[in-house]
């Protein structure tokens, strides 16, 4: 009896032992299929930056090569209606609120200037107008848009002339912000800053430009520019090349494009737009080519 109950007995074991075996790995393929859920991270919420979204570039810098615009004009203080367009009052960047000043007709101020160039280039300013390094503008923190300010650069002299058109610089210590070409012009580029006096520029020493349209806008005398005053859209080595862009532009614009051309030192065919008699209409072409995405026409004469 013995005997046959250990050969009964056997076959149970093992039988046993398989099932366990089974259970065993049947728990091991469920938990190696759980999936585990994703943590979600939260990032901290940074405080307002009026310049987000506005450029891609984490620094300013200005052309690839150095561009001579000693020939540029100065802006010409002329009377302009003041709309809500960049001058929300008061407003608050990155936790400060700012109050436009009332009458701006008696401001004079020494500071810092600083400058900002292809960082910004092409993006609209503060009252939606396209920002141009290469144009008489700058930026201020509590006068009204437009404005219009002499800059002199308190250590050498060299003053200009600019169009107000933007909100800046919010930086310690800073009261204006120039276009690349305005601060080429009063030597502050290669430092970065310089120590300046700002101080407002009206039309005709007249009295302060209105803030908005009511139908009762003082009459005035456009300044006349320089005889031969042309925007300069590019310069082709080839004609041809010329040809076909000055044609392209041409059906774009209300202002006549020409081409001239030169062979000394060499051969080059350069497409500009003009000429214009007074800064108003030299503006208005600025304001076309911005609309066809052309921000970098450099102020010529011939």
């Amino acid at each position: 009896m013995m005997l046959i109950n250990r050969t009964v007995a056997a076959p149970r074991v093992q039988k046993i032992n398989i099932v366990l075996v089974l259970i065993c790995c049947v728990l091991l393929a469920a938990c190696s299929g759980t999936k585990q859920k994703p943590v979600k991270v939260t990032k901290p919420t940074a405080p307002y930056n009026p310049n987000d979204g506005r450029y891609s570039h984490d620094k300013d810098f200005g052309p690839s090569e150095e561009v001579d615009l000693s020939h540029v004009p100065d802006a010409v203080p002329r009377y302009e209606t003041r709309t809500r367009a960049g001058n929300k009052n008061p407003y608050t960047v990155l936790g400060k609120t700012y109050h436009l000043i009332k009458d701006e007709s008696s401001y004079r101020e020494r500071g810092y200037a600083s400058w900002y160039g292809n960082k910004f280039n092409g993006h609209n300013t503060s009252n939606g107008e396209r920002y141009d390094m290469y144009a008489m503008t700058g930026a201020h923190k509590t006068l009204p848009i437009p404005s219009y300010v002499r800059v002199t650069n308190l250590d050498n002299g060299k003053s200009v002339v600019v169009r107000i058109n933007d909100r800046g610089p919010f930086h310690q210590g800073r009261i204006i912000d120039l276009s690349y070409a305005a601060a080429q012009r009063i030597g502050i580029l290669q430092a970065g800053t310089g120590r300046v006096e700002v101080e407002i520029a009206l039309p005709g020493d007249a009295a302060p430009i209105p803030r908005r349209a009511d139908g009762t806008m003082p009459k005035h005398i456009e300044p006349a520019l320089p005889a031969g005053t042309y925007l300069q859209l590019g310069a082709f080595s080839q004609q041809e090349s010329a040809k076909q862009f000055a044609a392209s532009v041409g059906t774009k614009l209300t202002y006549p494009v020409t081409i001239h051309s030169a062979v000394q030192p060499k051969q080059v065919h350069r497409v500009r737009v003009g000429p214009f008699k007074d800064a108003k209409s030299l503006q208005d072409a600025r304001d076309q080519l911005a609309r066809i995405n052309i921000f970098e026409a450099h102020v010529v004469y011939q």
